[in-house]
Order: structure tokens, then sequence, then C-alpha cells
């Protein structure tokens, strides 16, 4: 199971689909063949292993497969995986974590059904969290939230006179560009859009488009962009969604098998996110400088008194605080409401209110 986790770390970070690895193992418990999951529309890791295996003359019947995630039941760009490990004659199946989706789950069931020998829960929790952000986006049916701000030690994103170039150190900034590529797209307002004329790209320190796929790039608000905006230039997809709702940008996202969102700006936009509980994590670069006037990193939360302060949580892992050249990075993950407290109301959502802001590091 470990060599299968590393296969799984092998596929793509972005996408609608988890990251799944497969060994395949002989009666004797010899590795006989393996596969990953490389993307959508590729093989599933199950059938990948198998078609290794056949490339190689050899036959699955009467081995046992070891993956990461429950095989699926589900007939989409691909077959059914469970069907193809009873079809190859699998004998036995050992699973990490079960599948969360419901329309692919069930797979541990219907091998059983078939007489396949299934053991489930062996290293689940290093299995869960390489799909994190995936499993969550699926269990709650709209992506996972990554809000990414750049401020100084007191808070601000930008100077009183708007200018902001450069409030991190490039080490910082070619950091945001590794955080770009590990979601699936990147959500601005129009108002940061119109001030900053951003192209929201995975970018080389020197400037150049990273080497493959780009995030879409996802502008929320009424107001048109200019015919000669950069989020026009084709170097990435671009989608205008007109509308200042928090709840209803994510849902067309879901719609379009969107598992991860880079919130990058500004202020409103992220503060209309958080207050609508729709944030997953925060990602601050803090930058060890002081201006004392210039727009805040945040807008208005709603937080009158101490008590309501929006508490957050340092994410898991040794990598949680990360020095950056001179600039920190600090991860973190609000915490969960106390029992009996409701969540916000979808119904009565906070909306984005135009602000332009000016943060060039776009």
């Amino acid at each position: 199971m470990h060599r299968a986790l590393q296969l799984a770390a092998l596929g793509p970070a972005t996408g609608p689909n988890p990251r799944v690895g497969c060994v395949l193992l002989d009666p004797q418990g010899r590795t006989g063949a393996e596969g990953h999951h490389r993307g959508a529309g590729t093989p599933h890791a199950e059938a990948a292993a198998l078609a290794d295996l056949a490339a190689r003359g050899g036959s699955a019947a009467g081995w046992t497969a070891v993956v990461t995630l429950e095989p699926c039941t589900h007939t989409g760009r691909t077959g059914p995986c469970a069907q193809a490990l009873v079809a190859a004659g699998v004998h036995r199946v050992v699973i990490a974590d079960t599948d969360p989706n419901p329309t692919a789950a069930g797979g541990a069931q219907l091998l059983r059904a078939a007489g396949v020998d299934v053991e489930t829960g062996v290293l689940a929790q290093r299995a869960r969290s390489l799909n994190e952000r995936w499993a969550t986006a699926v269990g709650r049916g709209r992506p996972w939230v990554t809000w990414k701000f750049a401020a100084t030690l007191d808070g601000r994103s930008a100077a009183a006179d708007g200018t902001s170039r450069w409030i991190t150190s490039a080490p910082a900034r070619a950091d945001v560009h590794r955080l770009r590529a590990e979601h699936d797209a990147v959500l601005v307002g129009t108002g940061t859009a119109l001030a900053d004329d951003p192209a929201l790209t995975v970018r080389r320190p020197d400037g150049t488009d990273a080497t493959g796929p780009q995030p879409l790039r996802v502008v929320a608000g009424l107001r048109e962009l200019p015919a000669d905006a950069r989020l026009r230039d084709g170097r990435a997809e671009l989608l205008h969604l007109r509308t200042r709702d928090p709840h209803r940008v994510l849902t067309t996202l879901a719609e379009r098998e969107v598992r991860t969102v880079l919130l990058e700006g500004g202020p409103a936009l992220a503060a209309a996110f958080a207050r609508a509980g729709l944030v997953d994590e925060v990602v601050a670069y803090l930058a060890p400088a002081l201006l004392g006037a210039g727009p805040a990193a945040v807008a208005d939360l709603g937080v009158s008194g101490i008590a309501g302060a929006l508490r957050l949580d340092l994410a898991p892992g040794e990598d949680a605080v990360a020095r950056l050249g001179d600039d920190v990075r600090l991860t973190a993950r609000p915490r969960a409401r106390p029992a009996g407290e409701r969540d916000p109301d979808p119904s009565h959502p906070p909306v984005v209110e135009e602000a332009a802001r000016v943060h060039r590091d776009r």
C-alpha cells in the first residue's frame, strides 16, 4: 500500500478525479504490475495496472489488487474499475479508503457480491490526506476554496497611494505560482480585474508561462472587462460569472467539475466568502514591513467584538509555517463551528461590494 500511495501521488493534483494508485500482486505476494491515474479521460489506476500486466503477457486470475481508493462502479469517461477487477479474475482486493462520491461508490460491495475477498482501511488516513481537497469538494457538492493573500505585518495589502509592488519577496511570489498550479481555478472580483489587469496564469520566475495546464481564470461581478484585458489574452480559459453571490459562483464551478478554487482577490470578495463560511483554507504571505495605512487584506467580516472573531488553526503538517526569503507563509483553516451554531443561510448570502484595489503581483 505504501507503494500504491507513491504511485497515486504521481497523478495530477488538479482535475475532477482523485489521485489513485494500484499494485497487482501475484499469488506469492510479488509485485507483478502497477498503475496510477494520470488525469481525466485516462485509464483509472486499476485499469492501468491490468493493462501493464497484460502487456507483460500475464493474467490477474487469482491475484491481489492493492488500491488506494475504493474501485469505482461508475461508467463515465472510462468503465467501472470494480467490474474490471472481477472480469480479470482478481481474488482479493485491499483498499485504503472508501470513495465519498455517491456516483462512483459501492465498489467494495460489488466485489464482495462477486465472491472477491475485500479488506478496507489499510493506511486509510494517508490515502485520505492525499485526496483531502477532492474528497471535501465531492462531499460538500462545491469546490474546496483556498483564500490566498499577501500583506504587511499590520495587515495592509497596499500603501495609502495604492502601490503594492512589491509587498512580498521573490521567493514568496514564486510560491504563489506553485499554489496556483495546485488549483483548478483562480478567482478574483471585477474590482480587482479592472484595477490590476491581472493575468492569473501560472508563470516561471522569468515571467513566461509554466508548462502544463493553466487554471481556469474566473471573474465574479457585474462590470464588463475591457476587450484588451490580459484576462482575455487566450493564455488560459476565462469564465466571467455575472454575480456577486459566492454560493452561485461555487455552484456554477461545481457544475463544471471544478474541485479546487484559489481565491486571490480582492478584500471585498474574500470577506464575502469568509462571511458565507465558504473558505476552507487560508494561505497568508506576511512581509516584515509596516505601512500604517492603506487597504486592508480583507474587508468587513461583520465582527463587532473579539468574541466574534473568525478563529483559525494552523493546518496539519510541518509546512504550516514556512519561511520564504524574508517573508513567512502561514497556512491555516477556520475552526469548526461550536455544536449548535448554524452555518450561514445560503438563501441570504453576503454579496461582494465592488471595490477597486491595486495588487500588482498578478
